[in-house]
């Protein structure tokens, strides 16, 4: 703005200067000399005065600029930034001296402040020459050496200074959404991106859901991705990434419908379902002919939600977790009180909540999950025993998702001698379950729950595995890399009103 002024500010002079010529030859009758010396004066005077409020302008705008990450009052840092510097004092003595003996200007108030900023030039000097000790400190210890004589709180406070500006560097934000450069329009306000409103909704319905408070989460673009690409990152290392096409839908057939769209074949990037990318007026065509269609930026939250749901256990902390222990003992002190720390740390706990996020357990329960925990933690410390422990106080939460309409449950069982073989692996420790079983054995169980798991959701089930209580920790984490969606649980969390019906067994190996 103060560039643009000034440049107005020429260009006004210039046709003051022209104007004021010819009209001074042609209507006052003057002569050419006496023309162009009145009106160039004139212009060239107003040009300078005109000049005054952009000096104002720009010196108000730097105050402003740099007052904004000042740490000390107005007054000083405006004096500290104006005198800080000799030289540039040095250069304007000089033109103060320079413009006092130039022709036509009044010589004694120039000199006036020439003679004040002199007086200022030579008081700074000699501050600054009591104190030269301590930049040659901070220069030899930014160096990395020693200077005779320096000053020990000099270098101290140059390491400090230091190890603050590298201990910002140290931070990992929890979660963080990078976004093409064709993506970035999703989050911009003004043209109408709502994906930081979305990104608030999802947290505010996880807390909602799981009882556990989802970090903000940062959104910032990424050059090295695809224009329409996108990566989620959790504690700086990805977790998920995406692809979208802005301004287009996408189009998923939940039917099985034989119709053929026009669009850009794709698959959904939650549960890898083919879909295809339609234009909006293709989106009327999938509608009528049963296919799912969601705009693209639902299908990046809905992908971001089910990505953090999946790895809410790696994102609970123990600060977290020490977090939601101060807002339950605001309402069930005795409970929280009682456990910690006289039973269990935080850490402990923290294993505890984080085995239940692990299986898609909300833990918004947590005054009762805490009091089961209690009952038992006087006998063991063990994180994984007493997660079993909390699990089966929540049977009625953990068996709905897995109900049929009529109320009853249908799960693959396991046949009573396999689960006899499969409890002789269990091994525990003060710390964790594991189950361990011979190659020959495995593979037989990965054979026949393959099976009996595709014919499940063939039939629209959700898959589950009934089995033992003391096999269903250990069995669940060995079987989780092969079957990703495949629910364990056990018969001690069914609750007795609730009917199960088997959808197969897998019977023992024949010897």
């Amino acid at each position: 703005f103060v560039r643009g002024d000034a440049i107005a500010a020429i260009l006004i002079t210039l046709v003051n200067v022209i104007g004021g010529f010819a009209i001074g030859i042609a209507q006052k009758g003057m002569t050419v000399a006496d023309a162009l010396n009145r009106y160039t004066l004139l212009s060239i005077g107003d040009g300078l005065v005109s000049q005054v409020p952009a000096l104002i302008t720009s010196v108000a705008a730097g105050i402003l600029v740099t007052r904004a990450a000042a740490k000390n009052d107005l007054g000083e840092e405006l004096g500290r930034q104006l005198l800080f510097y000799p030289r540039a004092l040095n250069v304007l003595l000089v033109m103060l001296l320079v413009m006092a003996f130039m022709p036509g200007l009044p010589m004694l108030p120039f000199l006036v402040l020439a003679g004040i900023t002199w007086v200022v030039v030579r008081i700074l000097k000699n501050s600054q020459l009591g104190q030269g000790a301590l930049p040659s400190a901070k220069a030899a210890a930014a160096a990395g050496g020693k200077s005779p004589g320096a000053e020990p709180a000099a270098s101290g406070a140059a390491g400090s200074a230091a190890g603050e500006k590298l201990e910002t560097l140290l931070a990992v934000d929890t979660l963080q959404i990078e976004l093409g450069y064709g993506l970035v329009s999703l989050a911009d306000l003004k043209k109408g991106g709502d994906l930081l409103e979305r990104v608030t909704g999802i947290r505010r319905t996880f807390a909602q859901d799981m009882g556990m408070v989802v970090p903000p989460v940062r959104l910032r673009d990424n050059l090295q991705l695809g224009a329409n690409e996108y990566r989620f990152l959790l504690k700086g290392n990805e977790v998920a990434k995406g692809e979208i096409l802005p301004g287009y839908w996408l189009a998923m057939n939940a039917t099985n419908s034989r119709a053929v769209l026009k669009g850009v074949p794709t698959v959904e990037p939650v549960f890898q379902l083919p879909a295809t990318w339609v234009t909006d007026a293709e989106r009327k065509n999938a509608e009528v002919n049963g296919f799912t269609v969601v705009d693209a930026p639902s299908v990046l939250v809905t992908h971001l939600s089910e990505t953090v749901k999946r790895n809410a256990h790696d994102i609970l902390t123990r600060q977290d977790v020490q977090a939601l222990l101060d807002n339950l003992k605001q309402t069930h002190a005795t409970v929280v009180n009682e456990l910690i720390p006289g039973l269990l740390t935080v850490g402990q706990v923290q294993r505890i909540l984080q085995n239940l996020l692990a299986e898609g357990i909300s833990i918004r329960n947590l005054a009762g999950i805490l009091e089961r925990v209690s009952d038992h933690a006087a006998a063991t410390k063990n994180p994984d025993e007493l997660s079993e422990h909390a699990r089966r106080a929540l049977g009625v939460q953990i068996a709905r998702p897995y109900q049929q309409a009529g109320g009853a449950i249908k799960a693959i069982t396991l046949d009573s001698r396999l689960e006899q073989s499969l409890a002789q692996g269990v091994r525990q420790s003060s710390t964790e379950v594991a189950l361990t079983m011979e190659p020959r054995l495995a593979r037989h169980l990965i054979d026949r729950l393959s099976g009996l798991i595709q014919q499940m959701l063939s039939n629209g089930l959700p898959p589950v595995v009934l089995c033992s209580p003391q096999i269903r920790l250990g069995f669940r984490r060995f079987f989780e890399s092969t079957f990703t969606d495949l629910a364990v649980l056990s018969y001690a969390e069914i609750p007795n009103r609730i009917d199960v019906q088997s959808a197969g067994t897998v019977p023992a190996p024949e010897a």
